[in-house]
Order: structure tokens, then sequence, then C-alpha cells
């Protein structure tokens, strides 16, 4: 019932504006009584936006499901990976909901929120897997867990944003592992994870982003490349080409 009100709500701001639609014109395109709507919406806006509810709901189901060994940062690239798989669900809707959120401060309000609400959920994760160590005494700024998630969600956002823009042509996944190892690998060596081996540790397993040190004066060919046995090989490459690139 959801679906069918928020289609016909997008049907009819597509038609015939978002200012000009009423909720009552908008019950009666989705065959419904005025106050069946209320039952699943508050206003006309939030129809813009039925599925963020769920979605969340799927992506705390993630990180509740998280392996122990897992590094967390990519614990939350996996989450957020359910919201761009709501976007491309529906494309055709989500190429309209964006052109509306671009037009309609109102939807644009309530975009941002709905975005807020992901990154609350990924701080509040990632505080519980921070090194404790990283903090100074009596500081208990979440900070690190603050920029962590808003790097992840930037980075989710950027692609999704491209993709819409596109007409919601082409893949994303690509997309998306390349902007998250951009985020991992500005996250490497900040002390993220502890984990079984205790304050400040590595969690045991954790294939954590591989670190790359460039040796040798102004002028040097010599690149030292430093990465953990069990860091993925694509990561590895990944991480020594932009070293080389930078050079």
């Amino acid at each position: 019932m959801r679906r069918d009100i928020a289609a016909a709500a997008m049907e009819l701001f597509a038609t015939k504006g978002y200012e000009a639609t009423t909720v009552d014109e908008i019950a009666a395109a989705a065959g419904v009584a005025r106050r069946t709507f209320f039952r699943h919406f508050r206003s006309k806006e939030e129809a813009i936006f039925p599925d963020h509810d769920d979605t969340l709901e799927r992506v705390k189901a993630v990180l509740d499901a998280a392996p122990p060994h897992e590094y967390p940062l990519d614990t939350v690239c996996r989450g957020i990976r359910e919201v761009m798989r709501m976007y491309a669900a529906q494309p055709a809707v989500s190429v309209e909901r964006y052109r509306l959120t671009r037009e309609v401060p109102t939807l644009r309000e309530r975009e941002i929120a709905s975005v807020s609400r992901y990154e609350r959920l990924f701080t509040r994760y990632l505080l519980g897997h921070f090194d404790e160590g990283a903090h100074q005494d009596g500081d208990d700024d979440p900070l690190l867990a603050e920029v962590a998630a808003s790097a992840v969600v930037t980075a989710h956002n950027h692609v999704l944003r491209r993709w819409l823009r596109a007409g919601a042509q082409g893949e994303v996944e690509g997309q998306l592992d390349r902007a998250f190892a951009v985020v991992r690998a500005r996250f490497a060596g900040v002390g993220l994870p502890h984990g079984p081996t205790g304050r400040g540790g590595a969690q045991a397993g954790a294939a954590g982003p591989p670190a790359v040190l460039t040796a040798g004066g102004e002028g040097s060919d010599v690149l030292v490349a430093l990465a953990r046995t069990d860091a993925p090989l694509s990561e590895v490459m990944r991480t020594i080409e932009k070293a080389l690139n930078r050079g």
C-alpha cells in the first residue's frame, strides 16, 4: 500500500507539479481514502521517500550480523550498499525523485534528514570499534567515528548522484568499490579497529587496508610498500598505483 500511494504521488508530482498536488488527489489516484494515506504517511513530502525506514532496518541487520573479524569500515560500506540497492530497484522512480528533490526545497530537506539517519547509525557502530587508546585522556569526543561515517556516506552519495544524473544508466557496483577504496585508504593507520587482540590491536583475521610508504629523496625511483599478508591483492595494487601516480 505504501508503494502504491508513493507511486501515485510521484506520477502526480511529475505531471501536475509538487506544489499543485494535494493529499486528497494522491489518495484518489491511489484508490484509497484520505485517512488511509495518513496511516502510512504524515505528509505528501514523506510519500516521496517510502522505503527509507525499511532500508534503515536492513542496514542495521548488516551491521548486527557482521563477523567479528571484519574490518569495521568494510562492514559500514556493505551496509550502505542496501541504500544503493533501494534506489536501483526502481531506477525510473529514483531519477524522478532526484529531479524533484533538486527543485523543491522541502523535499531536499527531507532527503538530508534521511541521510543523517544513516550517518548516525554508522557513527554509533564505529564508536564500538575504535582503538580506545587513540583518544586523549578524558576526551570522549566521537570525532573519528563521525568523520569515518560521513566519509562512507559521502562516497556513496557521490556515486549515487552521478548515476542518477546519467539517467540511472550503467553499473554502480564497480564505482562504489572504487569510492570505498579511497575512503579505506584515507583511514589506514588511524587505529580504527580494536578487537580480540586487545586495546589498539588489529582484529584477528581482519583484512584492513594496506599501508604504503615511499622511501628515498626527491627524484627517487624507489617505492617501499607495506601491506598486511591478508590484505586483498586488488587493494594492495590500487594503493601502490596511487602512490606511484602521486610521485
